[in-house]
């Protein structure tokens, strides 16, 4: 019996490691084409790393390092929203309003209905607005992509919300006095962690990504900035070297938060563990 689980534990991790590879592969050749194209420089002989050296070099309009600076704060600040909203009601739907979950999950899956172009015909006037009364930068565009973020951060919750037993842990902690606010910030979602972390990974790989709103509502993020990077410069290898460096920077960025968020994960396990 040892002998046949072994053997099915081996064909799963067969399976498992032949996905990823041919996964891995449909995703790496494009950016490495992308990346081996800019290294060919304006000649297409010899490689260079004269692309590249021209984003470097890029002072604007607009400024690049602006452009990164907004979209890391639009990031930061559009997660904070999404988790404020989605956690508290993901968590009440399924302790107090079951019945809701439907519902709750038919609105927070409805903009994925709705192209962005849609969207920008009906936010443009409001935008307008904002703007003539207010003058504020491009960080408010953290509204639109708290709606567009929805549909991805609602699954990751709820999937990380399905492996954890929310009433037994709610009705524990109001035995003992807790209350609500308690019950679901100290107690609920320490244990739906990995959701959490699935959440903000998904919600900031949208907002590092997102050029269509941005460009046609007149803000400048930082892919609007490689789009004018790309645009300013006579070589064509520059378009690909602004590409892959987008790409690049949204993959590194989103590792390390994952590998923190992990991290931080273990040892909280290996305290409790300890104690």
């Amino acid at each position: 019996m040892t002998g046949l689980h072994a053997r099915r534990r081996r064909r799963v991790n067969a399976f498992r490691y032949v996905v990823f590879t041919v996964f891995g592969l449909f995703f790496l050749l494009p950016l490495l084409a992308m990346i081996r194209f800019s290294l060919e420089g304006s000649t297409g002989g010899s490689w260079s790393l004269s692309s590249w050296g021209q984003i470097a070099s890029y002072a604007g309009p607009p400024p690049l390092l602006s452009g990164v600076e907004i979209t890391l704060e639009l990031a930061v600040i559009t997660c904070l929203v999404v988790l404020a909203l989605l956690v508290p009601t993901v968590i009440w739907v399924r302790l107090r309003v079951r019945w809701m979950t439907r519902l709750v999950e038919a609105l927070c899956l409805l903009p994925l209905t709705i192209p962005a172009i849609v969207l920008v015909v009906g936010l443009a006037p409001i935008y307008r607005v904002i703007r003539q009364q207010f003058s504020l930068s491009a960080l408010q565009l953290f509204w639109v992509y708290a709606v567009l973020a929805l549909p991805y951060a609602y699954r990751a919750l709820a999937a990380g919300l399905e492996g954890v037993d929310v009433k037994t842990l709610s009705e524990a902690a109001r035995s003992l006095g807790a209350g609500w606010f308690t019950v679901i910030w100290r107690v609920i979602v320490p244990n739906m962690r990995q959701g959490v972390l699935n959440a903000m990974l998904l919600t900031g790989a949208l907002v590092l990504g997102e050029f269509t709103i941005a460009y046609l509502l007149l803000y400048t993020n930082l892919q609007v900035t490689l789009f004018y990077v790309s645009r300013g410069t006579p070589n064509a290898g520059v378009l690909f070297s602004t590409s892959s460096a987008a790409l690049l920077f949204a993959f590194v960025l989103l590792l390390i938060l994952s590998y923190v968020g992990r991290a931080r994960g273990r040892q909280s396990e290996r305290s409790k563990v300890s104690k």
